[in-house]
């Protein structure tokens, strides 16, 4: 039986993360993907991902601060850029359920530049938007896009260069925990990890429940659709920034990126479906509901030209999981919830450290594995 020091399961974006950051301590790491790399089934493929720090949480902001660095660094370790800085902003209706002023104290608490404006000040600064009166809205200059499908091939590649075996279309069937660490069951030969990163999303539970250690998890199908603004220039990235809409049902999207298009999204749409039940087809009714949120919003957005499917994993209130399991603590888990990418690079190196040094400077206590009794989000 091969053995390695640590073994990776899933290659999104945690796992490929992981997997770089651990190759990069000189560990022997191999690295399982049960599909193509770069494939289109989970979370992590297409283009853009919004990179922020404005959260309603400070330990949120926290980590975001860290990953702004763990970014900086692996473009400079991979030669390229991937995070262009747009500045962005929320929006919080005062009579809807969030509250810029949690923004605000987030921000405040971790020391992260912002600033408070009027409907009246965002139109002045930003004429493309349409905003009610009773909308505070808070900017933060370092919001930015950073390249999803571009990003986590390059950390495939880093990792392979510093050493780490990948091994894509080989699902585990099964994981053992022992005395000595983990058996991975494939089909082409058990592996054994003194170690294992489960970074698996949708499909954590395939391998968790045969443990007696699964994890509450609501998955869906996501869509997210790029529309043809009347005015592409209006929408550049130097003239318009990255947007949520923080409510009761939340949107968010981009300025022109790459292509004349802008990008955008309900986030968590509550179209219920398990892995093996997708139809990798966008629903109507969504697209219908966002082209008329649009229009209002952003009145010269023009008409939809395409939508792409993608997936949601949700953990109960979408707090992060990143922990070794109560159950079996060679087994480091990692869940994002829907809304991780941005904070990749932190994460996988987070991810490595848990599994070589069995701590992490960086502080992950609201991260830990929720019970099994509590109960999954959804975005209601």
């Amino acid at each position: 039986m091969e053995t390695f020091d640590v073994a990776v399961v899933g290659m999104g974006a945690l796992g490929s993360a992981a997997a770089y950051h651990l190759a990069r301590k000189n560990v022997d790491v191999v690295a399982f993907e049960q599909f193509e790399l770069g494939h289109v089934r989970g979370a992590s493929h297409d283009t853009s991902r919004i990179i922020r720090t404005s959260y309603g949480a400070p330990q949120y902001v926290r980590l975001a601060k860290s990953a702004y660095q763990d970014w900086a660094d692996f473009e400079e370790v991979a030669g390229e850029r991937f995070v262009t800085t747009t500045g962005g902003l929320v929006f919080c209706p005062t009579d809807g359920t969030v509250s810029a002023d949690d923004f605000a104290s987030s921000l405040d608490a971790v020391g992260v530049t912002y600033e408070l404006l009027r409907a009246a000040e965002v139109t002045a600064r930003w004429p493309q938007f349409r905003i009610p009166d009773n909308v505070p809205t808070v900017y933060t200059p370092d919001t930015g896009i950073v390249h999803a499908s571009r990003s986590v091939a390059a950390l495939q590649m880093q990792a392979r260069a510093h050493g780490a075996v990948i091994r894509d279309r080989t699902p585990v069937q099964r994981l053992s925990p022992d005395d000595s660490g983990v058996i991975l069951h494939t089909a082409t030969g058990n592996v054994r990890a003194g170690k294992v990163v489960l970074a698996t999303d949708a499909w954590t539970n395939t391998l968790l429940e045969p443990l007696g250690a699964g994890i509450p998890l609501v998955t869906m199908q996501e869509q997210v659709t790029y529309f043809k603004p009347t005015d592409p220039d209006a929408f550049d990235h130097d003239r318009f920034p990255v947007w949520i809409w923080e409510d009761a049902l939340c949107f968010y999207g981009f300025p022109t990126y790459g292509e004349p298009t802008i990008k955008a999204a309900r986030d968590a749409s509550d179209n219920l479906m398990t892995p093996e039940e997708r139809t990798f087809v966008p629903s109507p009714e969504l697209l219908e509901q966002l082209s008329s949120f649009m229009s209002d919003l952003i009145p010269r957005s023009g008409p939809p030209l395409r939508s792409v499917t993608c997936q949601y994993a949700l953990t109960p209130d979408r707090k992060f999981v990143i922990s070794p399991l109560r159950k079996h603590p060679d087994i480091i888990l990692a869940l994002g919830a829907g809304h991780a990418f941005k904070f990749t690079p932190a994460i996988g190196r987070i991810l490595a450290e848990l599994a070589v040094d069995g701590d992490t400077s960086d502080d992950i206590s609201a991260f830990a594995e929720p019970s099994p009794a509590a109960t999954p989000a959804t975005s209601g």
